[in-house]
């Protein structure tokens, strides 16, 4: 039986404080669990609370036979699990149908989709996290599993717990954790590309000044300077998307640059890689929250921009929601 920190007795007596200490570092881990397995920051927020009183609550009952920190994902994991049977799985504009053939002014947002958000982390300097557990492209794929799938392969591949303790988390056997992992593996293979190589600090901060320089100015081909042949750019929570650069830069040209405003940028940091926060307004005046444009970066360049709409993203990212 693995040793119990000493707040083990004091929390499992009623000891709230003692509790919150078992807590606290595995806070954000925790979170970022519940991240990858909704696809939604405000979704996760929700859960892990949740979570939380739930294991508050069945405390007295934890007898150490796994790590507290076992014990928490597993009841993080459960609560999770509820919620996606609850609501189902999120997604991007990318899943829901080809590529644009024409520039749309004025495109339509969809309700009835559950979006993917993004996920504000600590940066190359901070980030717990392995890069590739908390990138879009692995979190949208995610999405295209069951959420005993999703679970599994989490809890295995990311959290590093063995296939007979999954099992006792999710009421199965190892055998079947097994084969859940295998077909979760299938799934991803088809449906997340590989990692790409993380470009030197020196030149993700370049792309992001020249990429935000390059809106604010007007500068198409400066913008297009960045890109890889096949870009996309998505913004959800509108459907319309666009796949390489002639198309991307129709568009940047008609919509961005044509048809919006005046832009501000703010460098962040979200789903491992660089981003840009985005402000909108007019010359002389104010500019207020408009996106977080998330730069996935491949060879130096820009491969991927997805832009989540809404000044709602901005506040988990600690950014103003308007800057002169």
């Amino acid at each position: 039986m693995p040793e119990l920190p000493a707040d083990v007795g004091s929390a499992r007596a009623g000891d709230d404080a003692a509790f919150g200490r078992l807590v606290a570092p595995l806070r954000r881990e925790l979170h970022a669990h519940c991240y990858r397995l909704l696809g939604s920051g405000h979704d996760a927020d929700d859960a892990l609370q949740e979570a939380l009183v739930r294991a508050w609550r069945g405390f007295a009952g934890f007898e150490g036979r796994s790590s507290v920190r076992s014990w928490l994902y597993a009841v993080a994991t459960r609560t999770c699990l509820d919620a996606i049977r609850a609501r189902g799985r999120r997604a991007l504009p990318v899943d829901l149908g080809p590529s644009g053939d024409r520039v749309v002014v004025g495109d339509a947002p969809r309700t009835d989709v559950a979006w993917l958000g993004p996920y504000p982390d600590l940066g190359p300097d901070g980030a717990y996290e392995r890069r590739e557990a908390v990138e879009l492209a692995f979190v949208a794929a995610l999405q295209h599993l069951p959420g005993n799938q999703r679970a599994a392969l989490l809890l295995f591949e990311v959290v590093g717990l063995p296939a007979a303790e999954i099992a006792a988390i999710m009421g199965t056997s190892a055998t079947s954790v097994n084969s859940a992992l295998a077909r979760a593996r299938r799934v991803l293979a088809a449906k997340a590309p590989t990692p790409a190589a993380r470009p030197t600090d020196a030149r993700t901060r370049e792309v992001v000044a020249r990429y935000s320089a390059a809106l604010e100015e007007g500068d198409a081909d400066a913008l297009v300077a960045l890109l890889t042949e096949d870009v996309t750019w998505s913004m959800p929570p509108l459907p319309r998307w666009y796949r390489g650069v002639a198309a991307v830069r129709d568009f940047v040209v008609t919509v961005p640059m044509g048809s919006c405003g005046s832009w501000r940028h703010l460098p962040t940091w979200a789903n491992g890689t660089a981003a840009v926060a985005c402000y909108l307004g007019t010359d002389g005046g104010p500019h207020t929250a408009w996106s977080i444009n998330v730069l996935t970066l491949r060879d130096g360049l820009v491969a991927e921009v997805t832009s989540f709409l809404g000044a709602e993203h901005f506040g988990p990212f600690g950014l103003p929601l308007s800057v002169d």
